[in-house]
């Protein structure tokens, strides 16, 4: 697996992303928050992570939930993939939803979301006239079927 060093400001060291396996494609991030934030069910909330990067250019950083928080609490990531632009300097952020029935503790240092680097393709949209014909054509939702 290829590396790519990736600078970072961290507020606090100790929440510098971590690959919880040496084949893990996700970084854990963690919470750098002082004190015990609340999401109550239903609720979503803006957690920091203490985290600005330098992602290279043809690069993004995907925020994914984790799947831990997603079956044990059913708490995920709002805007699942987020993306965080190469251009992009300020602290990263995570919007965690509470789909759960009970108030979900989100604690200093706790891991609340996972990071994936992918390279990233620009495509060159142009107008045309018509598009090039497929069998599938212009069936959307649940068009290939429901099994």
């Amino acid at each position: 697996m290829d590396e790519i060093d990736i600078p970072v400001l961290a507020d606090d060291p100790s929440c510098l992303p971590v690959y919880s396996s040496a084949l893990a494609a996700g970084a854990d991030v963690k919470a750098c928050i002082p004190e015990q934030l609340l999401i109550e069910p239903g609720a979503s909330a803006l957690i920091p992570t203490g985290l600005r990067m330098a992602i290279p250019a043809g690069f993004e950083i995907q925020v994914r939930p984790r799947s831990g928080l997603a079956l044990k609490n059913q708490i995920t990531v709002l805007n699942t993939p987020g993306t965080i632009d190469a251009d992009y300097r300020g602290e990263i952020c995570v919007i965690l939803i509470n789909h759960g029935k009970n108030v979900f503790a989100v604690t200093p240092g706790m891991r609340i979301a996972q990071i994936v680097l992918a390279r990233v393709e620009k495509g060159n949209f142009k107008f045309e006239d018509s598009l090039a014909s497929t069998s599938r054509g212009e069936g959307g939702f649940g068009h290939t079927g429901t099994h």
